[in-house]
């Protein structure tokens, strides 16, 4: 699916240098990752090296460079969303997800990542499920919005 996925990024957005993020972000819409294959495609249409493509991917961490879960939850780790309560409700995802920072359920559902500031800091602890905002989280609000996605 990598070909095609990359065509279609390239046709929509060119290969003209200021375009590559979003090339590298429409392919992470699409298939959850940046597999070798597409960074290898990326790299032939915009003539530059793989790994120039590899550092621009592995410098943002939304582009993510291995698979994901169906839902990618990312927590705010900023210190304001530290503060507010961060770890206790990490803590809440780590134990309703069986699975520790970093890593996917083995359904392949859900995968649970720290982020740098999501930009939601005043309303903290915060957190994105793939494009979803999830504000003022406590431990408890965090099983809910897991059984919710869980049901879906």
């Amino acid at each position: 699916m990598s070909r095609e996925t990359v065509a279609n990024a390239l046709k929509e957005f060119g290969v003209e240098r200021e375009k590559l993020i979003a090339v590298m972000q429409y392919v992470v819409s699409k298939e959850k990752w940046l597999s070798e294959e597409s960074m290898k495609l990326i790299a032939s249409a915009f003539n530059i090296s793989a790994a120039e493509v590899y550092g621009v991917a592995s410098f943002y961490s939304f582009l993510d460079t291995e698979p994901r879960g169906k839902y990618v939850i990312r927590i705010c780790r900023t210190i304001s969303c530290s503060m507010d309560g961060k770890d206790t409700v990490l803590e809440a995802l780590q134990k309703a997800l069986g699975i520790k920072t970093g890593e996917t359920t083995p359904d392949n559902k859900f995968t649970l990542l720290e982020t740098n500031c999501i930009g939601w800091c005043d309303k903290g602890p915060a957190m994105l499920v793939n494009e979803d905002v999830h504000t003022y989280l406590t431990p408890e609000k965090v099983v809910e919005i897991i059984n919710d996605y869980r049901a879906r």
